[in-house]
């Protein structure tokens, strides 16, 4: 795609500004790293257009403080001073949220996932968020603790204007197929092959 221009005009009979403007489901998959900060990067794009920003964080820890967390708070923070950009919302496991991994069996696992992507489709459906980043969504679905043609259906069917991100590793295929945008991140050279650890700034 030269400059941004698409390779094909597709007879959808939409207008050339409805299909510029439609919502987009968008998955970043595969085994190296970059998947959730891809997503944040377009998550900033979206608050700089003014959407309402809802991330939700499906493996992270609560004790794990990551760097765009501590941003996207600081840019809602922001928002609520001085009207700039969008408001923003920021959920992971241990902040309240039912998909807490606690100690308990798989099966209390898999419903409290369960819960947690019931309460994603009902802000879906409530038009409640303009972008929202699923991080690690894909964990759920491949350990089949989230119904994967239940997600594609409430994801096909989505009203309005949300644009969704999901990231992940083992990616089912209808998600795939589902898709707008899919981009695989694959590792060609990493420090941690040769025995470097994460620092500060580039892994968090």
């Amino acid at each position: 795609m030269p400059q941004g221009k698409p390779v094909a005009v597709p007879r959808d009979g939409l207008t050339t500004r409805q299909r510029r403007n439609r919502p987009l489901l968008v998955l970043h998959t595969g085994e190296m790293r970059g998947k959730s900060t891809a997503a944040f990067g377009l998550a900033l794009r979206g608050w700089n257009q003014g959407w309402s920003i809802g991330v939700f964080q499906f493996v992270k820890s609560a004790k794990w403080k990551v760097g765009e967390e501590n941003a996207f708070k600081a840019l809602g923070r922001l928002h609520e001073q001085t009207g700039e950009g969008g408001p923003v919302e920021w959920h992971k496991m241990g902040e309240g949220w039912s998909w807490t991994r606690k100690q308990g069996t798989e099966d209390d696992h898999a419903a409290a996932a369960r819960e947690g992507w019931r309460e994603i489709a009902r802000r879906l459906a409530a038009e409640q968020h303009g972008f929202y980043v699923l991080d690690e969504f894909t964990y759920p679905m491949h350990w089949g603790w989230v119904d994967v043609g239940e997600v594609v259906a409430a994801l096909r069917d989505r009203p309005g204007h949300q644009h969704v991100v999901i990231t992940g590793r083992h990616a089912p295929q209808a998600l795939v197929d589902a898709a707008d945008m899919v981009v695989t991140m694959t590792k060609v050279k990493h420090p941690m092959d040769d025995g470097q650890k994460g620092q500060r700034g580039i892994e968090w």
